[in-house]
């Protein structure tokens, strides 16, 4: 098995996907629901690292490298519309961290990427979205001390500090705040239910 050459592919599909983002931020168009350009490129990219999972397993550190393997988790962490891909990769990443052969930091994003997905109270605080005032806030977590020491736990900087990077980031980008913040939450649970992660 060349491990070389699987690498670069998973590097190259991460590549296209943030190369894709990019384009989005500079036209302004970064926030505006789901481009669909964008859920077209996340699908496939989604179905070629699955074809690879099937493969090799899930693509660790020692098998394909420190920069596919992140490259990796970032493709799962937006193979949004696909459930049960997302849910299968979560329990190999477990596996994967727990065997020091992935960064327990992407567990993290996913598992509360996940739980968002589903309504439920995310644990890391790493998901964040647009609230009623117009600002990037957290998604819904549990209890803010536990958060934190989460956080702390796995060498990420508080909630507080990072919704700051958060808010800033999307100041560089352009990004603005949905015009119809109901209009926008009921679309997002119409998706949930579309795609399977709430029934």
């Amino acid at each position: 098995m060349n491990y070389k050459i699987i690498a670069q592919n998973i590097i190259d599909l991460k590549n296209a996907d943030l190369d894709f983002r990019n384009k989005l931020a500079k036209n302004g168009q970064l926030g505006k629901g789901y481009n669909e350009e964008m859920k077209e490129l996340h699908n496939r990219n989604t179905n070629i690292l699955s074809d690879i999972i099937d493969r090799i397993g899930y693509p660790t550190i020692d098998k394909v490298g420190k920069e596919a393997n992140e490259a990796t988790w970032l493709i799962i962490q937006h193979s949004i519309g696909q459930p049960k891909f997302m849910k299968k990769c979560v329990q190999l990443l477990e596996s994967a961290v727990n065997e020091n052969k992935a960064d327990q930091k992407n567990l993290a994003y996913l598992t509360d990427r996940i739980a968002v997905f589903e309504g439920k109270p995310q644990l890391y605080g790493t998901q964040f979205d647009w609230d009623k005032q117009g600002e990037l806030s957290p998604n819904p977590f549990d209890n803010l001390t536990k958060v934190n020491e989460r956080r702390k736990s796995i060498g990420l900087n508080t909630l507080e500090e990072q919704t700051e990077m958060i808010r800033r980031q999307a100041q560089n980008e352009n990004q603005s705040p949905p015009t119809d913040f109901e209009k926008r939450q009921q679309e997002i649970e119409e998706w949930k239910k579309d795609v399977g992660w709430i029934k």
